[in-house]
Parts: structure tokens; sequence; C-alpha cells
């Protein structure tokens, strides 16, 4: 197989397995009311079929992209692929809501071994200076998958019932594994824009001592750092479910020891990463200010972006009494324009560089929620289209120049833990964003005789609901904001030379010979 298709397959499999990905959330939402319904389910049940999933994506997304590092991305996005689609058939066929939730966080596990991979798997094909199309081309189907999912889950909902949701996936994604399992790298390996080096060893050796071929193989335990990947497992798990019970129990004694447990977990982490030989997320690359930045950035739009959407969707169904269908035509600008600014967005990048593109970006997405602030009851479809056409702007520029850098800034080695800690900003920033979009509408909307709630959701009346919202998109706004000064650390030109890679990771036995390379790409 020559580069080039093989190169076009492993593009395709990415973006196919991306958008299945998105697709299951999107259409998992619409179909949660039917579901509860049929298997005479509670909403809290039915709230974990989402929570269950999104607790196990989080906590294990870095720890997957490091298998994909050690073992191969195309290896790891096969088993998650086809992982992804036996779960999904399994929630089809499921006789009860504790099979449905027990099979969605086995779906979780299997998502997170995909996640990492999709960007590994680009970053191992691509050379490091045309990265950038690719990743747009899969930002682009994201987006696409964004705006088709709530159409096609409602349509198959209403005439094939909630079931076919999960059955949609089945069959693209046993096709998109088994072609994983059985395409090939090219016998020559990957090019990557650089004259091929000599396969690194598992540790460089100091001047006059024994190299460390010689020494004893250390043990898989301590290659993959289990007790590195089990803190973060940790910290992140307690850190996502604390902010998904937030918006129900507020600061409670379960809460608080939520968030305090998570700073612990984090802290013994980055302890055992300094003191481990082989750590899990190489403190170089984290501490990196572009990557921190670009990791800041994600992490801060998309919390700005989810929480304006939660705030919005109830606003044109509760304030402005449209239907659901009416709601999604009014929020199709967001998705349309995701499409089209992400292979902008490349192009751009190439031109004027990472820093001033992000900045432009995270500035669209921040007035683009103060303009959705500005709205009320006698708003007109142009206002609110306009609202969503910019955070469909800002966000899909921010995704593929945010993505860019993080992928760059790795070396091949690291491909899949830096894939692992971009979807970790893009799973706990919404996240985040929900939770603080519902304290503070909570805190701030007034009851009809003027008073502040002391418990409830966003429900109540539409003046209620209004008042609470020019508040709260404000301060989502301040946290895009946040980000567009974050944004100011990422490289300022295309590229940077003279800039030193992240340490080699130890050699893998089925890994491609890299270069070895102090060139780091900025785009």
């Amino acid at each position: 197989m020559t580069t080039r298709r093989h190169r076009r397959i492993t593009l395709t499999g990415s973006i196919i397995g991306a958008v299945l990905v998105a697709l299951d959330g999107t259409v998992l939402t619409i179909a949660q009311p039917t579901l509860q319904r049929d298997l005479h389910a509670s909403f809290v049940q039915v709230q974990w079929t989402s929570t269950g999933y999104l607790i196990a994506v989080a906590s294990l997304l870095v720890f997957a992209g490091r298998l994909g590092d050690r073992y191969g991305h195309q290896r790891l996005f096969a088993l998650g692929i086809l992982g992804f689609a036996a779960t999904s058939a399994g929630i089809g066929l499921a006789p009860g809501i504790g099979w449905v939730i027990g099979l969605r966080v086995a779906q979780g596990i299997c998502g997170a071994l995909l996640q990492p991979a999709t960007l590994g798997m680009l970053r191992a094909t691509y050379p490091e200076d045309q990265l950038g199309m690719p990743i747009a081309l899969r930002t682009s189907a994201i987006g696409l998958s964004a705006a088709a999912g709530p159409v096609l889950g409602g349509a198959l909902v209403a005439h094939l019932g909630w079931r076919a949701v999960f059955f949609l996936t089945v069959l693209p994604a046993l096709v998109t594994g088994v072609l994983a399992l059985v395409v090939r790298v090219p016998a020559g390996g990957v090019p990557t824009g650089r004259a091929p080096a000599v396969r690194v060893p598992a540790a460089r050796p100091a001047p006059g001592r024994v190299p460390a071929a010689a020494a004893p193989a250390p043990s898989l335990a301590a290659r993959l750092d289990l007790l590195g990947a089990c803190l973060l497992a940790l910290a992140l798990l307690c850190l996502v479910h604390t902010l998904v019970a937030l918006p129900e129990s507020g600061w409670t004694a379960v809460t608080g020891a939520g968030a305090v447990a998570a700073v612990a977990a984090f802290g013994a982490f980055l302890r055992q990463e300094r003191r481990t030989a082989s750590p899990l997320v190489p403190l170089g690359f984290l501490g990196s200010a572009p990557v921190a930045a670009a990791l800041a950035v994600l992490l801060s739009a998309s919390a700005a972006l989810f929480g304006a959407l939660f705030v919005g969707t109830y606003f044109l169904q509760d304030v402005l009494a449209l239907d659901p269908l009416q709601s999604a035509l009014r929020v199709l600008p967001l998705a349309v324009m995701m499409v089209l600014s992400a292979p902008a967005a490349a192009l751009l990048q190439r031109r004027h560089g990472a820093r001033r593109t992000t900045v432009t970006a995270m500035t669209l997405l921040t007035l683009g929620i103060l303009l959705l602030s500005l709205l009320d009851r006698t708003s007109a479809a142009p206002a609110i289209g306009a609202a969503f056409l910019l955070l469909g702007a800002g966000f899909g520029t921010v995704m593929v120049t945010a993505t860019a850098v993080i992928v760059h800034q790795a070396s091949a080695d690291h491909a899949g833990v830096a894939g692992g800690l971009q979807q970790t900003a893009m799973n706990i920033g919404p996240t985040l964003g929900v939770a603080l979009a519902t304290m503070l509408m909570t805190l701030t909307a007034p009851t009809a005789a003027g008073k502040v709630p002391s418990t409830g959701g966003l429900h109540g009346t539409a003046e209620a609901f209004t008042s609470a919202m020019g508040s709260t998109l404000p301060a989502l706004a301040c946290v895009a904001a946040l980000g567009a000064l974050a944004a100011g650390a990422l490289p300022h030109r295309p590229k940077t030379t003279g800039a030193p890679q992240p340490p080699t990771a130890p050699a893998r036995h089925d890994q491609q010979p890299s270069a070895v390379t102090t060139t780091a790409e900025s785009e």
C-alpha cells in the first residue's frame, strides 16, 4: 500500500471514530426521555447513562493515549471502536436501565481507547508540516455530526424507538474497526519530513556509563507508570463527579470531599511523575508554555461554549416556547460555522500563527456569548442566529488551532498522551461550563415574589429566567476572555526552530523509528 493511500485511510478512520463518538452523545440526549418511559427509569438513573460514560472516558483518556504510544495507536483504535460497536449493540438490546448504565460505562472505556488514537494516528502518519488540514477536516466532521445528530436522533426515536439510536453506530464502527486491523503501515515507515534516525534506547546513558540497553528491562508496571495512571484517573473521577453533582446538590459535605480528594490525588500524581523514571505524562511536555496555554484555551472555550449552549437551549424552549426542531434550527448557524471555520483556521494559522488566530477566535466566542446575553422575548431569528454564528466561528477555529499546537509540540512517541490531554480538556470543559451555568442561574434567578430561590433548577417564569441569563452569560463570557489571555502564550510565528522536543519515550517493539529532532512545530 502506498503512503498516500495509507494516509487517506488513516484520516478516514480518524474522522469516522471522532464522528461516531460525537454523534453518540448528541443522539442520546434526544433519546433519553423515551428511554426513561420505556424502561420505567427514574430521572437520576437516566442521568447516569450520561454521567457514567463521562466519568469512565474522562478518567482514562491520558492512560489510553499512553497505551497507544506504547503498543500502537492503530491497534488501540481498532480495539476501542470494535468495543464501541459491541457496547452500542448491547445497549440497543438491554432489558433494563441497569444494563444500560453498565454498558454505557463500558462504552466510556472503549471511547477512552478510541479518542486519543484518532489524533495519535494522524500525528504518526502525516509529516508535521501537513497536520493542520487533517485536524481541520476532523473538526469539520465533528461540527457536521453536531448539526445532524439532533435531527437524525429525533427521526429515529420518533419512527423506530430509542434503541435504533444505538444500533445506528454499530455497522460503521464494525467496518472501520476491521479495516484498522487489516491495514498495515507501509514497509518504509511513515515519513516525518526529516531524515530517519536510529531507534533510541529505553533510557539515554550518561557519558561514561553503561548503555541503558544493557541494563535489565524495567517491569511492565514501571514502563507504563500504573501508579501514576491510577492517581490521575482518581483525580479526574473525583473532579467530574463533583462537577456533575454540584448543580443539583450544591456545596455539601459530599461535593466538598470530592473536590478535596481531586486536589489531593492530583498532587500525589504530580509527585509520582517527578519521581518515576517513566512518567505517564512527561512534566517537560505538560509544563511547556505552548501546551499549557493550549490546554487552558480548550478548557475555557469548551466551558464557555457549552455553558452558554445549556442556557441558550432553555431560553429557546422555555422563554420563546420553541419546539425541539425549531430550537435546533435556531442553533444551526453554530454547527455550520464550525464546519466552515475549521479548514479556514488551518490556513489562517499557517499564515498568521497560532497566537493571533486563537486570540481572534476567542474574541469572537466572547462576543457571541455577550450577544446571546442581550436576547429577550422580543428577539428575532436573525439576532439569535448571529449570536450562534459567532459562537461557531470562534469555537471551530479554537479547536483546530489549540489542538494543532498540542499535537505539534509532542514528539511522535508522545502523540497519544497529547491526544489524551486534549480530549480530557474537551470532556472536563463542558462539564465545568454546565455546572457553572446551572449554579449561577439558580443563584441569580429571582422568583415571582422577587426573591432568590434557595433550591430548584433553571425553571421559573420567563422574566426570572431572562434576568438570570443576563448575569450568567456575561460571567461565561469572562471565562472565554480568560482563554483569550491564555492564548497570548501560544507560539507567535507559524514555525519556531530551536525549541527542544519533550524527551523521547522508550521504544516499543512495534513502533516505527522516529526522527530525533530539536525542532518544535508551533502551528
